[in-house]
């Protein structure tokens, strides 16, 4: 379950275990490392359990056989959100012939470790934690201070329970046959000033029946998506869903703006890199995320050199974290600017959201920032001259890869071994490339600096050719290198990164073909999905994180980058196989399948520890809609050049936003057209040619 900075994370009976990586966990620190109910002093056992929605869950349960009870004679019912907490309604029924005496326990326990230690090892904290718990039985209170940092976790029980023992709550109950007795636990959280936190609402309305009415209304509101083709309308379902659930609500500048976290568990924070593609995905449909995301990003940008944190004057950030170890400066991540990408990507957003909507006033707001975007990629970017953007971290806790595929070994020659740094991954100059096409757009445009945009167009024309020549590799009929390394070093792993290239336009058009057709191989295409490594290599591993895996929000891009160049029928082959991997799945997209190939099984096999939901996955079907359609934004006007798989049948997108108006889109295989929302206009609607 999650909500905003908050997650609660159990077993199937609902119980969290000392030493697991479970718990409830808020603003990267854990509030609560043990929470396990038991009767009798036995543990319960799971008929059914599962999340009702992305910030609530429900288990439904029954006892095992215990002294004085026989099996199967309590239903037990635990209903759990978080809204600004945690909040549970522990529901206990009996079912015997004759009344019973049962002893329930909500065994409790706090560790307050940071997020970074739980993927690691906990630092035990346990002789600094103070307790004043309530002698009436009505609370747990647990403190904990190192320094500036502070955090307590309150249990709030309602019935108190009949006493205290230790960290748990006891219920002494005698019930009746058919008696149900019920109480609520509710574990209050520390807010930070900025953030918003909707009011807690009651379990009735909660667990009601129906969608929750804030989800209703923000699915009222949006674009709606009708189809033949049922896999796509649930798997939109689902996108919409897991979006709003990792909203956060935050007060920028006196004005409230919904971001979207980054995923499910690990990452319910900002992170710079996912932001900015999950906004580029969604902004045919939420161009209000977008906008939020810009002006919070804009706000963090580097302003001066820091080592500890690869700060540099107008780099985006990478990642920003609240935890123990990041207050106390043991971290680096407030922020963490370890991203060699992310400063292209926010230009590439900048222009994008402006095409879509003409905000001319957002792109003057947000001049400085361009601008200081445009020098960090100038002066920073290329740290030993060869003219390309590259990395390599100044910081002891420093990622060492800071590309999109940031894992430790992400980034191998064909052979398997690791390159050194610094390293210039190929896609990187493919958003460095558009990122100043784009750019200089805008100087032609709303920023009125038409030298810059000669200069910029130059230079870019430039990269694009230097490019082609020095990552270009003619063995196995030509393909891109993945990158270039310290030594000067040609990393010659062929990888799912030549399909951002595409999505870029740094590829000639007499390359394109050659490109398409290596990501579409057997070595490459996995049946699921495209590869983030060719099968091919040494270094490829179906189950490794970044070199084998089927990545989503990958795909979604690969495939917008195969339509650009005129490979529909390819980029059609992926949206449907995505399609049909997300019905494995209660369709939705997880961050990542392993990379086996579809006739390993009947289904994708899942990546054992993938984000679920992530944003950039659950976001890749809204770029597949879009590609499909071929639907594009400029000067005022949305174009559409459809190409729809059979299998997708009628395909119609209304109240979709562009340059403050609504708009209707409807589309069968390759005909279709755009027509102005019904409000949005008196006279007959315009219509793009059918094509």
């Amino acid at each position: 379950m999650l909500q905003a900075h908050t997650f609660m994370y159990s077993d199937a009976v609902g119980d969290v275990h000392r030493g697991s990586i479970g718990g409830l966990v808020h603003e990267d620190t854990r509030f609560l490392d043990h929470w396990e109910l038991t009767v009798n002093g036995a543990k319960l056992l799971a008929l059914s359990s599962g999340t009702v929605e992305s910030h609530s869950a429900a288990f439904f349960l029954t006892n095992p056989e215990v002294p004085g009870l026989q099996a199967n004679h309590l239903g037990v019912r635990r209903q759990r959100y978080v809204d600004g907490g945690l909040h549970e309604r522990i529901s206990v029924q009996s079912f015997a012939a004759e009344p019973v005496s049962v002893q329930l326990r909500l065994s409790v326990g706090c560790d307050f470790a940071d997020l970074f230690e739980i993927k690691e090892t906990v630092r035990d904290r346990s002789a600094e934690i103070t307790r004043s718990h309530a002698l009436d039985g009505s609370y747990l209170r647990f403190s904990y201070r190192n320094g500036p940092f502070e955090a307590c976790s309150e249990v709030v029980a309602r019935p108190a329970a009949t006493r205290i023992e230790g960290d748990s709550f006891v219920w002494d109950l005698r019930l009746e046959r058919n008696e149900e007795w019920r109480c609520e636990v509710h574990v209050p959280l520390w807010v930070r000033e900025q953030e918003l936190r909707p009011a807690p609402r009651p379990f009735d309305e909660v667990f009601g029946g129906g969608i929750d009415p804030q989800i209703a209304q923000w699915i009222a509101v949006g674009p709606k998506v009708e189809t033949d083709c049922a896999a796509l309308t649930e798997v939109y379902l689902k996108t919409q869903l897991d979006l709003i659930g990792m909203r956060i609500e935050l007060q920028l500048d006196d004005h409230r703006s919904i971001l979207l976290a980054a995923g499910m568990p690990w990452y319910l924070t900002l992170f710079g890199r996912d932001m900015l593609i999950t906004s580029y995905q969604v902004l045919a449909l939420s161009p209000h995320t977008t906008r939020a995301a810009l002006l919070a990003l804009a706000a963090q940008q580097g302003t001066k050199v820091d080592d500890f944190r690869d700060e540099e004057p107008g780099k985006i950030l990478h990642e920003i974290r609240r935890g123990e170890l990041t207050q106390l400066g043991l971290r680096p991540h407030n922020p963490y600017y370890g991203t060699a990408d992310s400063t292209q990507l926010w230009l590439i957003v900048l222009s994008e959201y402006w095409r879509w909507t003409g905000d001319d006033d957002l792109v003057r707001e947000l001049r400085d920032n361009a601008y200081a975007a445009l020098r960090w990629i100038d002066d920073y970017g290329d740290r030993n001259g060869d003219g390309y953007v590259d990395y390599a971290t100044r910081s002891p806790h420093g990622l060492g890869n800071q590309c999109w595929r940031d894992s430790w070994d992400g980034v191998r020659f064909a052979d398997g071994t690791l390159p050194v740094l610094p390293i210039a991954t190929c896609e990187i100059q493919g958003y460095t490339y558009d990122a100043k096409l784009r750019l200089a757009e805008l100087a032609e445009g709303p920023l009125d600096d038409p030298p810059l945009a000669r200069r910029l167009c130059d230079e870019a024309a430039q990269l694009r050719d230097r490019f082609n020549r020095d990552f270009w590799i003619e063995e196995r009929g030509g393909f891109y290198a993945l990158g270039i390394d310290g030594d000067d070093r040609l990393i010659d792993s062929m990888t799912s990164n030549m399909g951002h290239l595409l999505w870029s336009g740094i590829v000639p058009p007499d390359r394109a073909a050659v490109i398409a057709n290596h990501l579409m191989s057997d070595d490459m295409f996995a049946g699921w999905g495209v590869r983030t490594t060719s099968a091919a290599e040494r270094g490829y591993n179906p189950i490794g994180y970044h070199i084998g895996t089927v990545w989503p929000h990958d795909n979604s891009l690969i495939a917008h980058g195969l339509a650009r160049y005129g490979f529909r029928r390819e980029a059609n082959r992926i949206i449907m196989a995505m399609l049909e991997a997300s019905a494995f799945s209660g369709y939705r997209l997880p961050e990542a399948f392993s990379g086996y190939p579809r006739s390993f099984g009947q289904a994708p096999v899942p990546y054992p520890t993938a984000c679920n939901p992530q944003a950039w996955a659950s976001a890749a079907p809204v770029l597949f809609i879009r590609t499909m359609l071929g639907l594009e934004a400029r000067d005022g006007e949305l174009t559409l050049d459809p190409d729809l798989p059979e299998q997708i049948g009628r395909l119609m997108v209304t109240n979709t936003p562009a340059f403050g108006k609504t708009w209707n889109v409807k589309a069968v295989g390759r005909q279709g057209y755009v027509r102005l929302a019904p409000q949005a206009f008196v006279m007959e609607p315009e219509r793009t040619p059918l094509r």
